[in-house]
């Protein structure tokens, strides 16, 4: 996939998020822990936006074939799982790796592994994709993107 394809697949995965987000903020009376219902919301917000800015500035990233790749599938994962999780932590009323929002609430063993295994996977993915973003945007400007080259070059012009 080039990277139009992937900035306008970002763009259209973050406004997605976003109304999924926003949909969930109208189901938050029904949850059994309106709290963290309430902490999907907005973490499914802010995810959606991530990802819509993540797309404004894809072709300004600097990432090869793989690393390209990786960033796109881990932002992809955990935007959504971030947002999935903490709904199904309020679904199910799961409250061991989040206490502060739980109340007291413990789920089922299974829901409780389940949950927590997702929040650990996307801590995981969001930290490395996070790494690979900070290294694109370190390599120097002579490494830049057509794109950035263009902006620079239209810049000089206009000074």
């Amino acid at each position: 996939m080039n990277a139009p394809d992937r900035s306008r697949s970002l763009l259209f995965a973050g406004f997605l998020l976003f109304l999924l987000a926003l949909l969930t903020g109208l189901a938050i009376p029904a949850l059994t822990n309106p709290r963290q219902g309430l902490s999907s919301h907005l973490t499914g917000v802010l995810n959606g936006f991530f990802l819509i800015l993540l797309g404004l500035c894809w072709e300004r990233l600097r990432l090869a074939g793989r690393a390209a790749a990786a960033v796109f599938g881990l932002a992809l994962y955990a935007a959504y799982a971030n947002w999935a999780i903490n709904l199904l932590g309020a679904i199910f009323g799961t409250g061991k790796l989040t206490p502060l929002v739980a109340n007291g609430r413990v789920g089922a063993p299974w829901q409780e592994a389940l949950v927590n295994t997702g929040a650990v996977t996307l801590a995981i993915a969001i930290v490395v994709c996070l790494v690979l973003i900070l290294w694109s945007l370190h390599k120097p400007a002579a490494a830049a993107s057509p794109a950035v080259a263009q902006d620079r070059k239209a810049g000089a012009m206009s000074a």
